[in-house]
């Protein structure tokens, strides 16, 4: 009632000049902010000024009736929103929840001849072309980020071009996104920070190159992560040089070369402060490690960078690999492993808590090998748990998650106990959790309950294990999370 009285005559809300009406917007939280634009329709337009939307972040499922809505949106704030944060979730497209690169033969098959997954590429597809037109001459636009959760693809490397020849016969669409994207690159006047994360082929090698070379030097953030690993560089060393202001930066791990290492060493320019890396299979079966930084490269680039911290995360890689990939003078402070095909060795996890304990806070072990009859255990043959020997030795371990591993409950005892309150979140699948047989046999202590009890003590908080898989976000959706983690990592500059 009291809003229909505002837009009568007696209160002339009507008349009020839009920029007092912004004014009054502009103290009012996002839903109260609504709930006041729908008096009338001058309010409702004041809603979309330009001073009340300086960021927009959109994550909305490909779907097709989200399109309207997106359209929406983009077309009131596209054009002048000077951030902007979109990411498509993909569905579960296949009965029986979404395949992993372990997919079979014959599962790889049903994908290919998947309707629901081939009609939601056909509107992924539409989606990006809706972001990108309307933004196309958006001349403030200083963060641009594009995440595309679109897995089966980007996790089987090969199936893209199978599944676009069928959705985009003649490539058209393709064609319209890349050169849209070059096209918001060559036209942006203040661009800041730009990530791209998992984008089936919007990215390529002649990007970066739109880019103006005052853009480039004043760019401070720069995120390619290819939703294909294996597939062209999508930026050189040559490139590279022109980002002499670039604080954080995030690659595809075998793109990294020495020779960048060396650039971003150079004394031209600024200090680098954080590198997040991701290592997978599929770009190591196809491009060489032996271009890799060495030890001495990352010296250099510490003692240019005396605050650079990275971030790595790894898909599937074999344990020669990894012992090859982490050397002693990268300041790591976080990785993620997560597992399909392989698993990781307890040799590993020993020779990260002992080269990294200074550096090392976020350590994130996920496996879902399905083919193991048994979770594998760490601590086979070793007098320590190496995850207890990790929570000992890195002091600044403040998050630790582990699915698909044996964690023994004393040994999570011991690690609560250890790391105390500054471990901040610590999540255990509970499937992962086993007793030994003399707790099992004790009836006067139900192990669970004292499990919970003395974790929950160690930390100073409650604590309880994860007991719904699905809800546990870093497992289910691995490519989002570290897209997620690598932004706030970029962000704590």
């Amino acid at each position: 009632r009291g809003r229909m009285a505002l837009c009568g005559q007696a209160a002339g809300a009507e008349s009020l000049p839009s920029e007092l009406i912004v004014h009054i917007f502009s103290f009012l939280p996002a839903a109260d902010r609504l709930r006041a634009s729908a008096s009338c329709s001058h309010w409702r337009e004041c809603l979309f000024h330009p001073a009340l939307w300086p960021e927009l972040r959109v994550c909305l499922p490909v779907s097709r009736a989200e399109q309207p809505r997106l359209e929406f949106l983009m077309r009131k704030c596209g054009w002048f929103v000077r951030e902007l944060r979109v990411e498509f979730a993909s569905a579960d497209y296949l009965s029986g929840g979404s395949a992993n690169p372990g997919t079979s033969g014959k599962e790889v098959k049903a994908l290919q001849l998947s309707t629901p997954w081939l009609e939601e590429l056909r509107t992924y597809l539409e989606l990006v072309l809706c972001v990108l037109v309307t933004i196309r001459n958006n001349r403030n636009l200083q963060k641009f980020s594009l995440f595309g959760d679109i897995s089966v693809p980007q996790q089987q490397g090969n199936l893209s071009n199978t599944y676009l020849s069928k959705v985009d016969p003649d490539g058209k669409k393709i064609k319209q996104i890349q050169q849209l994207f070059e096209e918001i690159l060559s036209n942006s006047r203040r661009l800041k920070w730009l990530c791209c994360g998992f984008m089936l082929e919007i990215v390529t090698p002649t990007s970066l190159p739109s880019l103006s070379n005052s853009i480039a030097n004043t760019m401070e953030h720069l995120s390619l992560l290819d939703n294909i690993p294996g597939n062209s560089t999508l930026i050189t060393t040559v490139e590279l040089e022109r980002f002499v202001n670039l604080r954080s930066l995030a690659l595809d791990f075998c793109d990294f070369t020495a020779e960048m290492a060396r650039v971003l060493s150079d004394s031209n320019h600024v200090p680098l402060q954080r590198l997040s890396l991701l290592v997978h299979h599929v770009s190591v079966m196809y491009k060489s490690l032996d271009n890799m930084p060495d030890d001495e490269h990352w010296k250099a680039l510490s003692r240019r960078s005396p605050s650079l911290r990275v971030y790595i995360m790894a898909f599937d890689i074999m344990s020669e690999d990894m012992l090859n990939i982490l050397k002693p003078s990268i300041p790591l402070e976080r990785i993620h492993f997560d597992s399909y095909i392989t698993s990781v060795s307890g040799a590993i996890v020993d020779l990260i808590s002992r080269q990294y304990d200074k550096f090392l806070t976020h350590f994130i072990l996920m496996n879902d090998v399905l083919a193991m009859s048994g979770f594998p255990d760490l601590s086979d043959n070793r007098n320590e748990d190496p995850l207890v020997l990790l929570a000992w030795r890195c002091t600044k371990l403040s998050l630790l998650a582990i699915h698909g591993y044996t964690v023994w409950a004393h040994d999570l005892i011991a690690i609560a106990r250890l790391r105390g309150s500054n471990l901040k979140v610590l999540e255990v699948t509970e499937e992962s959790i086993d007793f030994d047989p003399g707790e099992l046999v004790d009836q006067d202590v139900d192990p669970v309950h004292n499990l919970i009890e003395q974790v929950s003590l160690g930390m100073g908080q409650p604590w309880h294990a994860v007991m719904d898989i699905e809800s546990f976000s870093v497992f289910t959706k691995p490519n989002r999370h570290f897209y997620r983690e690598m932004q706030s990592f970029s962000e704590d500059i």
